[in-house]
């Protein structure tokens, strides 16, 4: 507990550290700087010592300082080299020693065993110096050493002699004994930890008024303290004393004291508010005073007046600068060289869990070290962190320290006005005007230790709560493309609202029936099942209970994306789950769009994939739609199938808001197989460029019909305007010649063939499909057939490419052109197909040919362009065919062809198109 009077200030006996001088005369400078750190900075000992132009050693600046002047050492790279300081500054202008270094902390170090030397100095200040050739200071007066870490393997870590006086030794940690000697004469030795290790820790002898002041010693040998000779009117206090091992002393089993006073010393010399730890009965003697052991601090006192503060304690436990040690907050703060701070300059403070039982209620501590609170942290509450301009903001510190009521706070609002420092752990302010401010608390104790939390406050403006919100398309991003994020998202994101207070409820009604709810006013997202312009509408509510609602038109629709291709996998096969593919009932068709070790999984943000759908085992003439899960059937159609047929189509469709595809049947019943062959997906994959149909392989020319069983290596990137880093290409696939029923297979590596299929024949007829087909070794791709023997004709119609031109935007699938209702295209005549978007440079249709009057083909082509030689189709007399076509596009439209076979009617449907992206 504190005493009820004012604490005790540190004053009487106090030593006072000397600063940096004032400047010397206006002719010499103030400082004289050394730099031997050669690979920053050029340094000469024949210079001026100064900033530009240091000197390389620190003996070179000794030899010309003058009184007044200030030499500082550049703590960096160690200094070989003994230093002698042989001339004096004078009172009250000391000639300095300091370290340059990146902290208080740094110590300038003198290596290879060199010592420093004060030599016949006066008023002469060293800090901040480390060496392992030990400290002399011979008649000498005036010399404040401070921060001096000397650690010497013999002899002595510090020799103060020749009559030396008023030598000041502080906060300094030496390893070996300090010998005060030769008449020397007011030593001072405060706040230091010293390990006499073979000999006494502080040896006096004939040194009058040596005082050991707040010091924390080791007794290995003798004594932690000795004053002998005519060492009279000295003195040791506040002292702390451990015993340590006596292994290394001559003589291991000689006597030992705490302190030692000797005959010749004994008069005038005072002991008091020492602390000697690890005296048990049967050990070490406490004290020797003029030959006479006292065991305990009473038997002292009782013999000679001395030492009726100290404390004894048999061990060492729980006795330091700790919580619950008996040296806390019990020293005499008047006594002879006692400091305010302490070994690392801490303040000296009061812990007001302990009672004062120092002097007169002081609460200095005993040893080196003061205890200190522990700040572990500070936490920061506001209490109002979004309110508007003119509220009183309520904060609040909350320390995790252990002393309580000591700590000081210093809270800043973060809006340019002056801080606010006191005891209190709560503060109050109002905001003047609107801000997004950040509110900042320091916790600092007494010791000057600092704990510090910030936090964001929103400063509003006193108006009413006035809804808005933005409504933007939520995609995946190029970072994160494996990250789920369904087709049709809109982002309703309310930050822009006008919002005095914070938001305690946000209701979206999002205009397709669905709503939600959210406890404050963070972004949400919603998945459309189709595109559209829906009236989305937002209300927001604040804890003062006020409400306003905003709504707008929102258009959703798709948005542009590259294309990843994957390796061709099969998702479904109802010939092995035993349920086909029927007239009247959609079945759902889950499409992985990232592959995991565990499989492929729909798990990435994908708006539209592209699979190879065939149908097999028709019970009727009938023909299959495939469009996107949740959507209304579309009266488009991918793949017709004669009754007990085989055909197949490559199919581009929009993904469902459920990660599901829907086909169904016009009537009847089929198996249906559906190979995934790759997605598009906004903000990653590769750009498409549209091409002319070219031709790159046909066997009927070249290599010669390809074999059941065998496989046929063509060359497809590199070549014909494709670039060799092309990654899929986009193929017209057409089998002529079969001999049996058969399927092809296009792939990218010749040793990992799919089980998955691209195109299916017959004998004596000639069939289609387009195939994207990813790029394999040295810009090739496989081709493969499973029996018989077929020719093969190849015709690219685009690829994909990081440096493609285009992106592709699916869409609803939707008819654009039917010849059923406007009559046949005839033989040799074209067709115009418009309803493109006008800014398309490609697109994905699904083109048909039915009620053919001959065997013939279709070439679909950007309109107003060279018609290419390639065909897009072939058609077949009593058969209606599909086929799948990416080609180009100009002015919205394209270009349909008819061959001189036969008439057809011919129905195009759209499934997306490619922009410049």
């Amino acid at each position: 507990m504190r005493p009820t009077r004012t604490s005790v200030l540190l004053t009487t006996g106090l030593v006072t550290l000397l600063g940096i001088p004032a400047a010397a005369a206006a002719d010499t400078p103030s400082t004289l700087y050394v730099d031997n750190n050669r690979n920053v900075i050029d340094c000469s000992d024949d210079g001026p010592g100064s900033k530009d132009l240091p000197f390389c050693t620190i003996s070179a600046a000794a030899k010309v300082v003058q009184p007044g002047q200030t030499v500082r050492i550049k703590a960096a790279t160690p200094y070989a080299e003994a230093v002698t300081i042989d001339r004096s500054g004078e009172p009250g202008k000391p000639i300095t020693f300091v370290p340059d270094g990146p902290s208080a902390a740094s110590l300038v170090q003198l290596s290879g065993g060199k010592a420093l030397k004060v030599s016949g100095a006066s008023h002469v200040v060293v800090r901040g110096l480390r060496t392992s050739g030990g400290v002399q200071v011979s008649g000498s007066s005036d010399v404040e050493l401070d921060r001096i870490n000397s650690a010497v393997a013999a002899s002595a870590a510090l020799v103060v002699d020749q009559g030396s006086t008023d030598v000041r030794v502080t906060r300094s940690r030496l390893i070996a004994p300090v010998r005060i000697e030769g008449g020397s004469r007011g030593t001072v030795l405060s706040r230091n930890e010293i390990d006499g290790r073979m000999a006494a820790s502080v040896a006096a002898v004939d040194a009058p008024g040596t005082v050991v002041t707040n010091n924390t010693l080791r007794l290995n040998c003798e004594a932690a303290v000795s004053f002998r000779g005519a060492s009279t009117g000295s003195g040791a206090f506040n002292n702390l004393i451990y015993t340590a091992t006596s292994r290394e002393c001559t003589d291991p089993a000689a006597p030992r004291s705490g302190i030692l006073v000797g005959q010749s010393a004994a008069s005038g010399t005072r002991v008091d508010y020492n602390m000697l730890a690890g005296f048990p009965a049967d050990g070490p003697s406490a004290y020797m005073w003029a030959d006479t052991g006292h065991a305990t601090p009473a038997a002292l006192a009782a013999a000679t007046g001395q030492g009726a503060h100290d404390l004894l304690a048999p061990n060492a436990n729980g006795i330091g600068p700790v919580d619950g040690s008996p040296t806390v907050d019990s020293g005499d703060p008047t006594a002879p060289g006692a400091l305010p701070t302490d070994y690392n300059g801490f303040p000296v403070t009061d812990d007001p869990r302990v009672p004062n039982t120092g002097k007169d209620g002081g609460f200095i501590d005993r040893g080196a070290r003061e205890s200190e609170d522990d700040l572990r942290g500070v936490q920061l509450e506001i209490a109002q962190a979004w309110a508007p301009a003119g509220t009183a903001v309520q904060v609040k510190a909350v320390a995790d320290n252990n002393w309580p009521g000591t700590l000081t706070y210093r809270y800043d609002f973060g809006d340019g006005t002056a801080p606010v420092v006191g005891k209190s752990a709560t503060a109050e302010h109002v905001y003047a005007s609107p801000c997004a401010c950040t509110v900042s608390v320091k916790a600092i104790t007494a010791a000057g230790r600092e704990a510090y939390r910030q936090q964001s406050i929103k400063v509003t403006p006193a108006a009413p709560l006035a809804t808005a919100f933005t409504a933007q398309p939520y995609l995946p991003t190029e970072s994160d493309p494996n990250r789920l994020v369904k087709p049709l998202t809109v982002e309703v994101d309310p930050q822009s609202a006008a919002a005095p207070w914070p938001i305690a409820r946000m209701d979206v009604d999002y205009g397709d029936g669905t709503k939600d709810t959210d406890g404050n006013a963070n972004p949400v997202q919603h998945a459309y099942k189709q595109p559209g312009t829906y009236k989305v509408a937002v209300t927001l509510t604040d804890i003062k209970g006020a409400t306003s609602t905003a709504e707008r038109s929102v258009q959703v629709a798709y948005t542009p994306a590259g294309y990843v291709a994957v390796r061709p996998t099969r998702v479904l096969d109802t010939r092995t789950t035993g349920s086909p593919v029927q007239g009247g009932a959609a079945t759902p068709i889950d499409v992985p769009v990232h592959y995991y070790s565990s499989g492929p999984h729909h798990t990435a943000g994908a708006s539209a994939v592209v699979l190879n759908v065939t149908v097999t085992g028709a019970t009727e003439d009938t023909h299959l739609s495939v469009w996107p899960s949740g959507q209304p059937r579309p009266v488009t159609s991918n793949v017709n199938v004669k009754a007990g047929g085989t055909s197949s189509n490559t199919v581009t469709v929009p993904v469902g808001a459920d990660g599901l595809i829907s086909a169904q049947l016009n009537s009847g019943k089929a198996a249906l197989i559906v190979d995934y062959v790759g997605h598009y997906q906004p903000n990653t994959g590769q750009r498409f460029t549209p091409l002319a149909p070219t031709r790159v392989a046909d066997t009927r020319t070249a290599g010669g019909a390809l074999g059941g069983g065998q496989t046929r290596t063509v060359k497809v990137a590199g070549v014909n305007g494709i670039p060799a880093d092309a990654t899929a290409v986009a193929l017209n696939l057409t089998g002529t010649g079969s001999t049996e029923n058969a399927h092809v297979i296009a792939y990218p590596e010749a040793d990992k063939r799919p089980t998955t299929s691209n195109l299916n024949l017959e004998p004596g007829k000639d069939k289609s499909n387009q195939a994207i087909v990813p790029v394999g070794p040295n810009g090739t791709i496989t081709l493969y057939t499973n029996t018989g023997s077929t020719h093969l004709v190849l015709d690219a119609v685009g690829y994909y490419a990081k440096d493609g031109k285009a992106l592709f935007t699916p869409v609803v699938p939707q008819r654009l052109a039917d010849t059923r209702t406007t009559g046949k295209l005839a033989p040799g005549a074209t067709a115009t197909v418009a309803g493109i978007p006008a800014n398309a440079v490609g697109a994905a249709l699904n083109v048909t040919a039915t009620d053919t009057t001959g065997p013939g083909f279709l070439t679909v082509y950007g309109y107003g362009g060279t018609r290419p030689e390639a065909s897009s189709l072939n058609t077949r007399p009593g058969e209606t065919v599909p086929n799948h076509v990416t080609t180009p596009v100009a002015d919205g439209r394209v270009s349909v062809w008819n061959s001189h076979g036969g008439a057809n009617h011919v129905i195009t449907d759209l499934f997306g198109y490619f922009t410049q992206g």
